[in-house]
């Protein structure tokens, strides 16, 4: 069992203070994620920038969710796979892609597949993705700012997963219902 403290808005050091604040404000309660997060305001404040960042770059809403938990999965991460299947239900995407993506099924587009091996292939050889994978990207659809942006993704997911898996965040009540194994 983790002995990682769950900061509330009132024992968080000050400089997380807001973020906690104004997640409670768009959420109703502080995450887990940002509890544990607070202890290292600088580790929360970039992970919010990572995900603000991320959300805002060139992929729709079923686009961010394919990386999200294609991510999510392949790290095992107990926490953020319900997160983001809220987030997406939350974003409108179609419950069947959540569902093809938590339990590793094919995607229901050849571009979305596309992405998804893509995405796959960065996190399993940790960058080192061959020509080919990057001509068969480019074929469905993207581009070279999309390679950018799983990276930038995946740089965020590489902070809450670890984070999660460390400190043993448990599910919020509020992702309860998408619980994942």
């Amino acid at each position: 069992m983790s002995h990682f403290k769950l900061h509330t808005v009132e024992t968080a050091q000050a400089k997380s203070k807001p973020i906690l604040e104004n997640a409670a404000k768009q959420m109703g309660a502080v995450p887990g994620l940002f509890a544990v997060m607070a202890e290292s305001p600088n580790t929360l404040e970039a992970y919010t920038q990572l995900h603000q960042q991320f959300a805002s770059s060139s992929f729709n809403a079923e686009e961010l969710t394919v990386v999200w938990q294609t991510i999510n999965v392949e790290h095992q991460c107990h926490y953020c796979v319900p997160a983001h299947t809220g987030i997406a239900h939350s974003m409108k995407v179609d419950g069947a892609l959540t569902d093809a993506l938590r339990n590793r099924e094919p995607m229901p587009t050849p571009k979305l597949q596309a992405l998804q091996d893509l995405t796959l292939s960065m996190v399993r050889n940790r960058g080192n993705v061959s020509q080919a994978e990057l001509e068969a990207f480019y074929a469905a659809g993207y581009g070279q700012q999309q390679v950018l942006e799983i990276i930038l993704g995946l740089s965020q997911k590489v902070i809450s997963n670890y984070v999660n898996h460390v400190a043993q965040t448990p599910v919020d009540k509020m992702f309860e219902q998408f619980a994942w194994k």
